[in-house]
């Protein structure tokens, strides 16, 4: 049993997600209000936007983003099968220019990690970690057969071992073995190592093109 899945460990775990999540919103809050205005001028309300995720345990929550795409995004990816086809086969995502649902600044906030933010407020409210496998869809969960079950074992995190890779992120199925090795092998000193590597990946932003 890792350090995470005792009750110690995961307590310690909890008082480490909010004094972290609370010191970065409060460092950032002049940067999350820039953005907040920026969405609203470009694209109208509403500013977030909270994606359908699955969590500890496999239960559904809000994954909170500020938003980069339109208000119907999600049923016109039902309406358009080529589109869907495209989002399924892209790894449950598609890249910033073949996807034509996103705002204005859409492409931008997504290249610059700023649509994250929100995030934070996960962390705050305890449906995610600082580190931790990052949130998947429910069809997502077919890449990690037959051991879906240990994914959900644990929070979904805001940084993890998949995405402190940068631009350098592998798909499916190297993902999931990342993300799958981060859960057996959990430490303290391994969220720690993947924090450190996340501030250049972010400082250098995201490629989907």
């Amino acid at each position: 049993m890792t350090p995470r899945h005792t009750r110690a460990g995961g307590r310690l775990q909890r008082l480490v997600d909010v004094i972290g999540a609370l010191t970065l919103v409060v460092l950032t809050l002049p940067v999350f209000v820039l953005v907040a205005l920026v969405v609203l001028s470009s694209s109208g309300w509403p500013v977030f936007f909270g994606h359908r995720r699955l969590g500890l345990g496999g239960r559904p929550f809000r994954c909170w983003k500020f938003r980069t795409m339109v208000i119907d995004a999600e049923e016109r990816l039902d309406r358009e099968p080529d589109l869907k086809r495209e989002y399924i086969r892209n790894g449950f995502k598609l890249r910033s220019d073949v996807d034509p649902r996103l705002t204005p600044v859409g492409p931008w906030l997504r290249r610059t990690y700023l649509d994250e933010l929100p995030q934070l407020f996960n962390v705050l409210i305890g449906t995610m970690s600082l580190v931790g496998p990052r949130p998947v869809v429910p069809e997502e969960l077919t890449e990690y057969e037959p051991h879906a079950d240990e994914l959900l074992s644990v929070r979904p995190g805001l940084f993890g071992a998949w995405t402190s890779r940068g631009r350098e992120r592998p798909d499916y199925p190297e993902r999931a073995r990342l993300e799958l090795n981060y859960v057996r092998n959990h430490s303290l000193a391994g969220d720690m190592t993947i924090l450190i590597r996340s501030v250049p990946a972010v400082m250098s932003g995201q490629d989907d093109r």
